[in-house]
């Protein structure tokens, strides 16, 4: 048995593209526009995965936008995708600037939570060992759900 994939569905692709590629900074792959089926797929990797997201195609996250309008929700219920970071205190950083609220800040250098434009649970952990406490991160405290 071989991971491939995860498939997320999109209410706004450019939205989550933005919260996806610019944000978080993962790579586009491969974008597949059916037109008789009314749908996108574009298939997304994390940077230190590309090599093998080409060569083997995966692991990935397939984000699927379906051409006429759907609301989506339980977005919570998918539970979330996890990634692992070289500076959980630098991304989180990075993410608040550009205006991604922090729910669940990364107080003990450890874990954090963010959530995508439709309400998809991303976890944020720190490779190797947990960095040391640091502020604001220390005292923040959670803001909504994820």
């Amino acid at each position: 048995m071989q991971y491939l994939h995860t498939m997320v569905r999109v209410s706004d692709l450019e939205a989550s593209l933005d919260f996806y590629c610019d944000k978080l900074g993962l790579v586009e792959i491969r974008r597949v526009d059916n037109e008789q089926g009314r749908f996108t797929l574009v298939f997304l990797a994390a940077p230190e995965d590309v090599e093998r997201a080409r060569a083997d195609k995966a692991p990935m996250i397939e984000l699927t936008y379906n051409w006429d309008p759907e609301e989506y929700t339980g977005g919570r219920n998918f539970g979330h995708l996890a990634y692992r970071v070289k500076d959980i205190y630098t991304l989180c950083e990075r993410l608040q600037a550009a205006g991604i609220t922090i729910n669940r800040p990364p107080r003990d250098g450890h874990m954090a939570f963010v959530r995508s434009p439709d309400g998809i649970s991303i976890e944020l952990l720190q490779a190797g060992e947990s960095l040391p406490p640091k502020e604001p991160w220390a005292s923040m405290p959670n803001t909504g759900s994820w």
